[in-house]
């Protein structure tokens, strides 16, 4: 758990930073970087999403994790949780909180360095890649709570319990983490990520809370496939 750990003090420690800095940036500029910042994530996210060859699995999992993540209302859960955050800690700002707390969540949550990192921190107590990760989440928050304020600092408490969740649960699905699954988890997650991305250029609002499920479809397939062999 250590890997998650400095991750999410790097989040909290970013977010303070940004906070500091967040009431003497005019609204033109904080626009403008933050189309910036989206043109970034689609980068991040095109780059991962190249990760796998296997196509049809990536589009089944986008599908099926989709439909289960609308069943499940995902993204209306955590902006619940955001907009409860927001009546906690103002009174005036509990959509701006609600938005940053969603955002950056799932930003920090989707991609392969939180999933990969996590079960390498699980499996061989291996923490370089949330070290990695934990500064590139750090300088992220800077900006992320310079611009979408306080709700990015909440954010840290679901990287701490997404990825201390992967981290435990590592040494049960180790037999199923081929390295083409890992590569179709982080190819979904990926697409993932470039959604955020047009979220945040406003070109439509796309509900990537509820594609959440769709990062852990490929790892469900393997199951499938594994107790298929074992039966027949």
């Amino acid at each position: 758990m250590l890997g998650t750990v400095v991750n999410t003090l790097a989040i909290v420690a970013g977010s303070l930073i940004g906070l500091f800095f967040r009431g003497g940036i005019p609204e033109a500029y904080t626009r403008t970087v933050m189309h910036a910042i989206g043109l970034a994530v689609l980068l991040i996210g095109v780059k991962s999403a190249l990760a796998s060859e296997a196509l049809l699995l990536v589009i089944l999992s986008l599908a099926v994790g989709s439909a289960v993540g609308e069943g499940l209302r995902i993204e209306d859960r955590l902006e619940t949780l955001g907009r409860w955050v927001g009546r906690r800690v103002s009174r005036t700002d509990e959509g701006g909180i609600a938005r940053g707390f969603v955002f950056t969540s799932l930003l920090y949550c989707v991609g392969a360095m939180a999933i990969v990192g996590a079960m390498e921190s699980g499996l061989a107590g291996n923490h370089q890649t949330l070290y990695a990760k934990s500064i590139l989440d750090g300088v992220g928050s800077i900006l992320f709570a310079s611009t979408l304020g306080v709700g990015v600092l909440f954010s840290a408490v679901s990287v701490f319990v997404y990825q201390g969740l992967i981290t435990v649960s590592a040494a049960a699905i180790q037999p199923l983490l081929q390295p083409e699954v890992v590569a179709q988890m982080s190819a979904v997650g990926g697409l993932l990520i470039v959604g955020i991305g047009i979220n945040l250029l406003e070109l439509r609002k796309l509900k990537i809370g509820n594609m959440l499920p769709a990062v852990f479809v490929p790892l469900a397939w393997q199951a499938l496939q594994a107790l298929a062999a074992r039966l027949f």
